[in-house]
Protein backbone atom coordinates (compact mmCIF):
# COMPACT_ATOMS: atom_id res chain seq x y z
CA UNK A 1 0.00 0.00 0.00
CA UNK A 2 2.56 2.64 0.88
CA UNK A 3 4.59 1.96 -2.56
CA UNK A 4 1.20 2.72 -4.62
CA UNK A 5 0.77 5.38 -2.40
CA UNK A 6 4.07 6.82 -2.94
CA UNK A 7 3.99 5.80 -6.64
CA UNK A 8 0.62 8.04 -7.07
CA UNK A 9 2.58 10.94 -5.39
CA UNK A 10 5.38 10.65 -7.99
CA UNK A 11 2.89 10.58 -10.96
CA UNK A 12 1.11 13.11 -9.99
CA UNK A 13 4.37 15.43 -10.25
CA UNK A 14 4.05 16.52 -6.55
CA UNK A 15 3.84 16.26 -3.03
CA UNK A 16 0.71 16.99 -0.70
CA UNK A 17 2.53 19.93 0.60
CA UNK A 18 5.30 21.64 -2.35
CA UNK A 19 7.73 20.47 -4.34
CA UNK A 20 8.40 17.07 -5.28
CA UNK A 21 11.47 15.90 -3.28
CA UNK A 22 12.54 12.48 -3.50
CA UNK A 23 16.24 13.32 -2.30
CA UNK A 24 16.63 13.73 1.42
CA UNK A 25 19.42 16.20 2.67
CA UNK A 26 21.60 13.54 3.55
CA UNK A 27 21.07 11.85 -0.24
CA UNK A 28 21.76 15.26 -1.40
CA UNK A 29 25.46 15.61 0.48
CA UNK A 30 25.88 12.20 -0.66
CA UNK A 31 25.90 12.84 -3.98
CA UNK A 32 27.61 15.75 -3.77
CA UNK A 33 30.71 14.13 -2.44
CA UNK A 34 30.50 11.95 -5.21
CA UNK A 35 30.04 14.31 -7.94
CA UNK A 36 32.80 16.54 -6.54
CA UNK A 37 34.95 13.84 -6.91
CA UNK A 38 34.35 13.10 -10.10
CA UNK A 39 34.70 17.13 -11.66
CA UNK A 40 38.15 17.34 -9.47
CA UNK A 41 38.68 14.51 -11.94
CA UNK A 42 37.85 16.89 -15.29
CA UNK A 43 37.96 20.32 -13.85
CA UNK A 44 41.47 22.26 -13.60
CA UNK A 45 41.69 23.70 -10.56
CA UNK A 46 43.32 27.29 -9.66
CA UNK A 47 46.39 26.16 -6.86
CA UNK A 48 47.13 29.76 -5.54
CA UNK A 49 46.67 29.46 -2.15
CA UNK A 50 45.74 33.36 -1.44
CA UNK A 51 43.21 33.42 -3.72
CA UNK A 52 41.59 30.27 -2.65
CA UNK A 53 41.57 31.39 0.63
CA UNK A 54 40.19 34.81 -0.60
CA UNK A 55 37.22 32.80 -2.24
CA UNK A 56 36.85 30.71 0.81
CA UNK A 57 36.40 33.85 3.25
CA UNK A 58 33.74 35.06 1.05
CA UNK A 59 31.95 31.98 0.83
CA UNK A 60 31.82 31.13 4.80
CA UNK A 61 30.96 34.64 5.05
CA UNK A 62 27.69 34.15 2.44
CA UNK A 63 26.73 30.80 4.04
CA UNK A 64 26.60 31.91 7.47
CA UNK A 65 23.64 33.66 6.08
CA UNK A 66 22.01 31.93 3.78
CA UNK A 67 19.68 30.03 5.73
CA UNK A 68 17.96 26.20 4.91
CA UNK A 69 19.68 23.09 5.90
CA UNK A 70 23.08 23.30 7.12
CA UNK A 71 25.22 21.84 3.94
CA UNK A 72 28.92 21.34 4.10
CA UNK A 73 29.63 24.25 1.66
CA UNK A 74 33.05 24.48 -0.25
CA UNK A 75 34.51 26.73 -2.63
CA UNK A 76 36.62 25.91 -5.41
CA UNK A 77 38.25 27.99 -8.82
CA UNK A 78 38.72 26.52 -12.00
CA UNK A 79 41.22 27.64 -13.67
CA UNK A 80 39.21 28.59 -16.49
CA UNK A 81 39.10 32.06 -18.39
CA UNK A 82 35.54 31.99 -19.38
CA UNK A 83 32.94 33.40 -17.55
CA UNK A 84 30.68 30.89 -15.23
CA UNK A 85 30.02 29.62 -11.65
CA UNK A 86 28.13 26.27 -10.80
CA UNK A 87 26.98 24.34 -7.37
CA UNK A 88 26.63 20.77 -7.08
CA UNK A 89 24.05 18.70 -4.98
CA UNK A 90 24.58 19.53 -1.11
CA UNK A 91 27.18 22.31 -0.96
CA UNK A 92 29.89 22.24 -3.38
CA UNK A 93 30.42 25.63 -5.48
CA UNK A 94 32.73 26.31 -8.11
CA UNK A 95 33.85 29.64 -9.80
CA UNK A 96 35.42 30.41 -12.88
CA UNK A 97 39.03 32.45 -12.76
CA UNK A 98 37.42 34.11 -15.79
CA UNK A 99 34.71 35.23 -13.36
CA UNK A 100 36.42 36.15 -10.64
CA UNK A 101 38.57 38.40 -13.57
CA UNK A 102 35.03 39.97 -14.93
CA UNK A 103 33.91 40.88 -11.20
CA UNK A 104 34.27 45.17 -11.20
CA UNK A 105 34.09 44.94 -7.54
CA UNK A 106 34.08 42.31 -3.99
CA UNK A 107 30.28 43.01 -3.91
CA UNK A 108 30.27 41.52 -7.74
CA UNK A 109 31.93 39.01 -7.12
CA UNK A 110 29.84 37.86 -4.09
CA UNK A 111 27.08 38.08 -6.37
CA UNK A 112 27.91 35.08 -8.39
CA UNK A 113 28.97 33.13 -5.90
CA UNK A 114 25.69 34.40 -3.94
CA UNK A 115 23.42 32.80 -6.26
CA UNK A 116 25.32 29.38 -6.45
CA UNK A 117 24.93 29.08 -2.70
CA UNK A 118 20.99 30.27 -3.35
CA UNK A 119 20.53 27.24 -5.43
CA UNK A 120 21.77 24.63 -2.40
CA UNK A 121 20.14 26.56 -0.15
CA UNK A 122 16.94 26.23 -2.03
CA UNK A 123 17.44 22.76 -2.85
CA UNK A 124 17.18 23.44 -6.55
CA UNK A 125 19.33 20.38 -6.77
CA UNK A 126 17.01 17.75 -4.58
CA UNK A 127 14.17 19.26 -7.05
CA UNK A 128 16.01 18.30 -10.22
CA UNK A 129 17.03 15.13 -9.00
CA UNK A 130 13.94 14.45 -8.30
CA UNK A 131 12.43 15.20 -11.34
CA UNK A 132 14.99 13.88 -13.47
CA UNK A 133 14.55 10.09 -11.37
CA UNK A 134 10.82 10.38 -12.14
CA UNK A 135 11.47 10.85 -16.41
CA UNK A 136 14.28 8.12 -16.41
CA UNK A 137 11.40 5.46 -14.33
CA UNK A 138 11.28 5.22 -11.06
CA UNK A 139 9.28 1.79 -9.60
CA UNK A 140 12.87 0.21 -9.61
CA UNK A 141 14.78 3.21 -7.48
CA UNK A 142 11.71 2.85 -5.40
CA UNK A 143 13.34 -0.08 -3.75
CA UNK A 144 16.29 1.98 -2.65
CA UNK A 145 14.08 4.63 -0.92
CA UNK A 146 12.19 2.60 1.18
CA UNK A 147 14.89 -0.11 1.71
CA UNK A 148 18.04 -0.18 4.00
CA UNK A 149 20.87 0.93 1.78
CA UNK A 150 18.73 4.20 0.04
CA UNK A 151 21.54 7.08 1.16
CA UNK A 152 24.48 4.61 -0.90
CA UNK A 153 21.81 3.59 -3.71
CA UNK A 154 20.36 6.88 -4.06
CA UNK A 155 24.02 8.35 -4.06
CA UNK A 156 24.97 6.43 -6.79
CA UNK A 157 22.15 6.82 -8.82
CA UNK A 158 22.27 10.49 -8.61
CA UNK A 159 25.50 10.99 -9.61
CA UNK A 160 24.92 8.64 -12.67
CA UNK A 161 22.50 11.22 -13.55
CA UNK A 162 25.19 14.04 -13.34
CA UNK A 163 27.63 11.86 -15.16
CA UNK A 164 29.09 13.68 -18.55
CA UNK A 165 27.26 16.53 -17.06
CA UNK A 166 28.21 18.24 -13.95
CA UNK A 167 26.11 21.09 -14.06
CA UNK A 168 22.61 20.66 -13.32
CA UNK A 169 19.93 22.47 -15.98
CA UNK A 170 17.85 24.46 -13.39
CA UNK A 171 14.68 25.96 -14.81
CA UNK A 172 13.87 29.86 -15.65
CA UNK A 173 11.93 29.84 -11.47
CA UNK A 174 14.77 28.19 -10.41
CA UNK A 175 17.16 30.35 -11.85
CA UNK A 176 15.14 33.48 -10.41
CA UNK A 177 14.84 32.49 -7.08
CA UNK A 178 18.30 32.08 -7.10
CA UNK A 179 18.98 35.44 -7.91
CA UNK A 180 16.57 36.59 -5.45
CA UNK A 181 17.50 34.57 -2.30
CA UNK A 182 21.00 35.38 -3.43
CA UNK A 183 20.44 39.19 -3.30
CA UNK A 184 18.95 38.43 0.21
CA UNK A 185 22.12 36.28 1.19
CA UNK A 186 24.41 39.24 0.08
CA UNK A 187 22.25 42.16 1.88
CA UNK A 188 22.40 39.80 4.69
CA UNK A 189 26.22 39.43 4.54
CA UNK A 190 26.64 42.88 4.59
CA UNK A 191 27.28 43.05 0.65
CA UNK A 192 25.43 45.74 -1.81
CA UNK A 193 23.24 43.40 -3.70
CA UNK A 194 22.25 46.11 -6.31
CA UNK A 195 25.43 45.06 -7.83
CA UNK A 196 24.54 42.14 -9.05
CA UNK A 197 22.62 44.31 -12.31
CA UNK A 198 26.37 45.72 -13.36
CA UNK A 199 27.67 43.10 -13.53
CA UNK A 200 24.71 41.31 -15.63
CA UNK A 201 25.46 44.27 -17.63
CA UNK A 202 29.19 43.18 -17.93
CA UNK A 203 27.83 39.43 -19.21
CA UNK A 204 25.63 41.19 -21.57
CA UNK A 205 28.30 43.24 -23.27
CA UNK A 206 30.71 40.21 -22.98
CA UNK A 207 28.06 38.29 -24.51
CA UNK A 208 28.03 40.36 -27.79
CA UNK A 209 31.70 40.95 -28.08
CA UNK A 210 32.50 37.42 -27.59
CA UNK A 211 29.53 34.49 -27.44
CA UNK A 212 31.95 31.69 -27.22
CA UNK A 213 33.24 32.85 -23.34
CA UNK A 214 29.98 32.91 -22.69
CA UNK A 215 28.52 30.04 -24.31
CA UNK A 216 28.66 27.11 -21.18
CA UNK A 217 27.01 29.73 -18.76
CA UNK A 218 24.15 30.96 -21.07
CA UNK A 219 23.32 26.88 -21.54
CA UNK A 220 22.63 27.25 -17.85
CA UNK A 221 21.29 30.52 -16.88
CA UNK A 222 18.96 32.85 -18.25
CA UNK A 223 19.75 35.47 -20.43
CA UNK A 224 21.91 38.69 -18.54
CA UNK A 225 19.47 41.00 -20.07
CA UNK A 226 16.10 39.88 -18.65
CA UNK A 227 18.04 38.77 -15.26
CA UNK A 228 18.93 42.67 -15.02
CA UNK A 229 15.94 44.38 -15.77
CA UNK A 230 13.55 42.14 -13.09
CA UNK A 231 16.76 42.93 -10.55
CA UNK A 232 16.30 46.56 -11.35
CA UNK A 233 12.86 46.62 -9.92
CA UNK A 234 12.77 44.94 -7.17
CA UNK A 235 16.80 45.64 -5.46
CA UNK A 236 18.06 49.15 -3.48
CA UNK A 237 21.48 50.29 -3.24
CA UNK A 238 23.02 49.49 0.56
CA UNK A 239 25.82 47.53 1.66
CA UNK A 240 30.00 47.25 0.85
CA UNK A 241 30.84 47.30 -2.75
CA UNK A 242 35.01 46.49 -2.34
CA UNK A 243 37.91 46.05 -0.43
CA UNK A 244 41.59 46.32 -0.79
CA UNK A 245 41.64 42.51 -0.87
CA UNK A 246 39.87 42.28 -3.46
CA UNK A 247 41.77 44.75 -5.61
CA UNK A 248 44.98 43.10 -4.39
CA UNK A 249 43.37 39.26 -5.41
CA UNK A 250 42.85 40.46 -8.69
CA UNK A 251 46.62 42.24 -8.96
CA UNK A 252 47.48 38.69 -7.97
CA UNK A 253 45.82 36.90 -10.35
CA UNK A 254 46.78 39.35 -13.00
CA UNK A 255 50.61 38.00 -12.31
CA UNK A 256 49.71 34.29 -12.65
CA UNK A 257 50.30 32.36 -15.74
CA UNK A 258 46.96 32.72 -18.00
CA UNK A 259 44.02 30.18 -17.37
CA UNK A 260 43.30 27.97 -19.90
CA UNK A 261 40.31 27.78 -22.31
CA UNK A 262 37.19 25.48 -21.32
CA UNK A 263 37.40 24.43 -25.09
CA UNK A 264 40.79 23.06 -25.16
CA UNK A 265 40.13 20.79 -21.77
Amino acid sequence: MRLVLVAALLLSGATLTGPLRLISIEDEIQIGRHSQAEVRKQVPRLTDGQVNAYIAAIGRRLTARAGGPRYPYSFTVANYREINAFALPGGPVWINRGAIAAAANEAQLAAVLAHEVAHVSQRHAADQISKQLVANGFIGFLGALLGNDRSAQTAQFGARLLAGSYMLKFSRDDEREADTAGAAIMRRAGWDAREMIPFMETLRRQQGRNPASLEVFLSSHPAPAERAARLRKTLKPGGTRNSAKFRAIKSRLASLPPAISMQRK
